[in-house]
């Protein structure tokens, strides 16, 4: 398995606290798989911490984050949502919210002390969060009579991440290939089968 068929994300929530001059840190963690549930997770938050003074946020969505997001919910420009995104970027984690809420405690930090704060308790809480992979694969259509199955499964149990069988007069599979090896599978589909076996790829209607 090449290090591009995946990406990481995080199993659960976590959080994790910081104190800083009598201000609190709060980090949450929440995994997510879209923009919608990043703001409906961003919204409990709010809810449940309705009297912080903040709650900064950061949101990185897909293979290599491409998607994201963050906000300084009015602390001084570029010193909570940014810091917060980039200790996403950092854990290599994605399909992820992070928030750190804060309540105020009555002394300035400013600007850098702002942005060591936000940083820390993102940190803290992406450090105590359990990664697990995410998938990245393309689903193939492969036709073949019952004189192949056998070659077709043993290059099913070599390349597929996973895959459904249809039987009937042939053999219909649904095969999610990782993106590393589409091309030496269908290849070997075509070659190992003398081109018996056909293959397409995949399209949901």
């Amino acid at each position: 398995m090449s290090e591009r068929d995946y990406y990481l994300t995080i199993e659960e929530k976590t959080s994790a606290e910081v104190k800083i001059d009598k201000s609190r840190f709060i980090g949450h963690c929440c995994p997510i798989e879209s923009v919608d549930d990043a703001l409906s997770e961003l919204e409990k938050i709010r809810v449940e911490h309705y009297n912080a003074t903040h709650n900064c946020w950061a949101y990185s969505i897909g293979g290599g984050g491409l998607e994201y997001r963050y906000s300084d919910d009015g602390e001084p420009n570029n010193t909570a949502g940014k810091p917060i995104l980039f200790s996403i970027r950092k854990s290599g984690l994605s399909d992820i919210l992070v928030v750190v809420t804060r309540y105020y405690g009555g002394k300035k930090l400013g600007k850098g002390g702002l942005i060591r704060a936000y940083s820390e308790a993102a940190d803290l809480a992406l450090a105590l969060s359990k990664s697990k992979k995410v998938m990245l694969t393309e689903t193939y259509e492969v036709f073949c009579t019952y004189e192949d199955i056998n070659q077709i499964k043993r290059l099913l149990s070599e390349f597929a991440y996973k895959y459904e069988e249809e039987y009937t007069d042939s053999i219909r599979i649904l095969a999610e290939i990782p993106l590393s090896s589409i091309k030496i599978f269908t290849d070997r589909v075509t070659q190992d089968t003398a081109a018996r076996a056909g293959w397409k790829k995949y399209i949901a209607y």
